[in-house]
């Protein structure tokens, strides 16, 4: 609910009435006063195109310039033309940069890894609901181009981090930084490479279906990998049970435990992997923490291991990633000319 309060943000303050245009869509009013309160996609769904058709603005009139309807859909015609991810994410950008006014965005490489980075008019910081919908319209476009989702190393944010931030974490990445020199997200600078290969039945049915299919990378709180990965958050790395000890502590056989991962395409392995690659991106943008600290923390032997480890879950090194994430974004600090 606190996501349909910021969508509702900008017509609130015009003074547009909303409350009948929000009963269409199926929300009372009244559920507005309780944040908490938890919302379907496909209604929140509704709520984005019902805004968009009623104000002609896909963007929630977030930019001096609205996105007129029919404008995303433009966007992906057109990305889908283009050869390759990196060619259609520089599309995508251009496009963006003659709809919007506040700020323009910009792809570039950095050995190993890549950043789109936003140059923003203004010198105060924008809203982060702002710039999470840009990079929600970016990246899920980005994800459906090239059929896999692109797994974002780092999102950083000129703003403050807001009171909520859950649901973002989950759209995008555990690894949101707020109150940075620039906004920008980075990610492996392989997938630029990736081939466009997208029919044009296939962009009818990801219209037909958005803007749900692009607004959750749906995360079960409740399933068995959570829970594991809840549990390993809690302990150091050195003390993590083997599946044996794990099984026992879940109340269940080894074979029963990996039969079940197994059925959601996991393994005790990859979820493991999965949280020292966590810890790792967080602890790389501390400098004041070396290397060999982090391969300890994470339970390698020797640094070398950790360095292996780090470009295999990334497709880069994490010098790489240090010098990328405590380095200043391209374009003088995100700032527009």
């Amino acid at each position: 609910m606190r996501l349909v309060a910021e969508a509702l943000q900008a017509f609130a303050q015009r003074g547009e009435p909303l409350d009948a245009l929000l009963r269409e869509v199926g929300l009372e009013p009244a559920l507005l006063a309780d944040p908490a309160a938890r919302v379907e996609v496909s209604v929140y769904s509704r709520l984005w195109l019902r805004l968009a058709r009623h104000f002609d603005d896909e963007f929630f009139a977030m930019d001096p310039r609205r996105m007129r309807s029919g404008s995303f859909a433009f966007l992906c015609r057109t990305c889908r033309t283009q050869a390759t991810l990196e060619e259609a994410l520089h599309t995508a950008l251009d496009f963006f940069a003659l709809t919007f006014e506040g700020f323009r965005g910009s792809l570039a490489r950095s050995q190993s890894l890549a950043e789109v980075v936003l140059h923003e008019r203004s010198v105060e910081p924008g809203r982060p609901f702002t710039y999470f919908t840009f990079w929600m319209l970016l990246h899920g476009l980005a994800c459906w181009l090239v059929g896999r989702r692109i797994p974002l190393l780092a999102v950083e944010l000129r703003c403050a981090e807001p009171e909520y931030t859950d649901d973002y974490r989950v759209m995008f990445s555990d690894n949101l930084r707020f109150g940075r020199p620039s906004t920008r997200i980075i990610f492996a600078a392989e997938m630029l490479d990736l081939p466009v290969r997208r029919s044009e039945a296939e962009l009818a049915d990801f219209l037909a279906r958005a803007p749900s299919n692009i607004l959750v990378k749906y995360r079960d709180t409740d399933s068995l990998a959570h829970r594991i990965k809840v549990h390993l958050r809690r302990l150091p790395a050195e003390q993590w049970p083997t599946s044996e000890v794990l099984a026992q502590a879940l109340c269940m056989s080894p074979s029963t435990l990996r039969r079940r991962l197994a059925e959601v395409g996991q393994s005790y392995q990859a979820i493991k992997d999965a949280v020292r690659e966590e810890m790792a991106t967080a602890w790389l943008a501390d400098a004041e923490v070396s290397f060999g600290e982090i391969a300890a923390r994470l339970g390698f032997a020797e640094v070398s291991a950790f360095y292996r480890a780090f470009r295999k879950w990334t497709g880069t090194n994490p010098g790489h990633y240090r010098s990328l994430i405590l380095a200043p974004a391209i374009g003088q600090n995100g700032h527009a000319d």
